[in-house]
Formats: C-alpha cells, structure tokens, sequence
C-alpha cells in the first residue's frame, strides 16, 4: 500500500477543487483487487511459470500439477469417443433390417411369405432399432467421459482469475499442493483509493466527483481519482466514514 494525501473541499458535493478552502486528508493507495491462487486439487507441482513482479493476464497459466495420469486418460477417452466402427456396424444393421422388413411386408400383402417370416422380420427391425440407439447412447457417454477427463486435466493447470502482477510465490516445484495458495496476484490498473473522512463532510461527497491525490512520493504528480462509494454509516469511534475511490494506472507507474 501506497500513503498519499487527497486534497478535499469542505463545503459543497465536489472532493477536488482548486480553491483555497480545500483541505488533505491522508488515504491508502491499494490493488484494485487481489487473489491469493492455489490449485483445485491436491497434487505434485510440476512447474511453476511466473516470478513475482510478473504481468499476467486474466486465465494465464500461472503453474502446472503433475498431470500424468490424467493425460493418459484424457487419451484413453478419446479414442473410446473417436471408436465409430460399432456405431457404423449397427447403423449399417438397422438400414439393412429396415429394408428387408419393407420387402417382406410386401411379400406378404402378395401372398408369398407366411405371416411367422413378416414377423421375424419386423422383429429383427426392431432389434436392430434398439441396438443401434444403444450404439448412439455409447458414443454419446464415450464423449461425455472425454469432457470429464479434459476438465479433470484443466484442473490440473492453475491460473489467474484476474490480470495484474504476481505480488508473491509461495511454493516451487516439486512441492505439494493442497491449502496453500501458490501465487498471489494484484490487479493494479485501476487503482483502490480508501479515504476516512471526518463526520462533517457527510453527505457533502458523492459518487461520480472527483478528487486529486498526491502519492507520498518523490517525483509523483497529483493524479485525479473518481468516487465509487462513499459509506452511509458513520463511525462513532472516529466520528468519520469511509470513501473509496478508483484510481487510473494504465502505465502502472503508481504503485499500489
């Protein structure tokens, strides 16, 4: 966290004003947001691609498990789910039993096959319909055992839920992984601003105003920040509240 000085006007909705009224109050510069990473489940780190002060960005593999078992079932599963030669066999079968049981019938309306051939035919149709839905559900459960075991070896990659800069590694390779986060990453564009301000200025502040703030830091300028919240509760042991404003940072030159 970075101190800095937010320069507040005393009377009127505005936080920011060149007038000679105005008045610092001392705020907190803070990551947007942060997120300490750890893994889905337990495993073996395998590897572990960024160092702090790395920029990442949103869903980048942050660290790899040992993921062996996993791979070969995600190859085992799909050549079950790309296996087609028992769903074309029992296609092949249904249209073949579906054409005899056409002949047959006519056959039958001229008289030249007994009623006990129409019906072995129409119950062969049958059996052929039935094997070939069960082929169908086959080939569909091979595909979705293929989907079970492709997100069961995405599990087996970390990444980030959010873009920023990793702050700080916690575990390297060949540690195991369980409770603890690997990473943990600081969204730092835009920036989190908490102001306390004394009770006076209640209802005086407003989401949308703006205010400057001046980073305790040689060489930094005074940057404008809007308002996004203000609390509408007072604190009685302090006799203030709470405001918070957002920070741009796009060069990352500020930080948090």
């Amino acid at each position: 966290m970075t101190r800095a000085f937010v320069a507040a006007i005393v009377a009127g909705a505005a936080l920011f004003s060149p007038a000679s009224h105005a008045e610092s109050l001392g705020c907190l510069i803070q990551p947007y947001q942060e997120a300490e990473v750890g893994a889905q489940v337990v495993g073996i780190l395998d590897r572990v691609m960024v160092e702090r002060g790395d920029m990442v960005k949103k869903g980048q593999a942050l660290a790899q498990l040992n993921a062996e078992v996993e791979r070969a079932a995600l190859a085992a599963a799909r050549l079950r789910a790309n296996a087609t030669a028992e769903l074309q066999a029992a296609a092949s079968n249904h249209d073949f039993a579906q054409k005899k049981k056409i002949r047959t019938q006519d056959l039958y309306r001229q008289n030249f096959v007994s009623q006990q051939v129409r019906d072995q035919a129409d119950t062969e149709a049958d059996v052929a319909e039935m094997r070939l839905r069960q082929a169908r559900e086959q080939a569909r459960h091979a595909k979705q055992e293929l989907a079970l075991a492709q997100a069961q070896l995405d599990q087996r990659t970390i990444r980030s839920p959010l873009a920023g800069v990793v702050v700080e590694r916690y575990l390297h390779e060949g540690e195991r992984v369980e409770e603890k986060p690997v990473v943990k990453v600081a969204t730092i564009d835009p920036l989190r601003v908490e102001v306390i301000v004394p009770s006076i200025h209640f209802n005086r502040i407003l989401p949308g105003t703006v205010a400057s703030v001046q980073p305790e830091m040689a060489g930094t300028r005074a940057v404008d920040a809007k308002v996004v919240v203000v609390d509408r509760v007072i604190d009685a042991a302090s006799n203030s509240f709470r405001v918070r404003l957002e920070l741009p940072n796009r060069d990352g030159q500020l930080p948090p």
